[in-house]
């Protein structure tokens, strides 16, 4: 049983990479709600791809979070 603090950098690259990941869900999450409204709204075709507009970057980026925390897990995994 270890009773010291055996925390070493990939313990710090997982949950660090576990975080951003998790970020990165709450933004897809956020998108996937932001579109749903504008659906639901019935907006005008033009409205809609105005939202679309808005909504396709931040869509990206969370994604791009998710990806790199994803992939910073991977890494401490690996070198851990």
């Amino acid at each position: 049983m270890n009773t010291g603090d055996d925390t070493t950098i990939f313990d710090v690259i997982i949950w660090t990479g576990a975080g951003v990941s998790l970020l990165g869900l709450a933004g897809l999450i956020w998108c996937i709600v932001y579109v749903a409204r504008a659906r639901r709204a019935r907006l005008a075709d033009e409205e809609m791809r105005t939202v679309l507009r808005r909504a396709l970057p931040l869509n990206l980026g969370a994604l791009f979070l998710s990806v790199i925390g994803l992939v910073l897990v991977i890494i401490g995994i690996f070198l851990g």
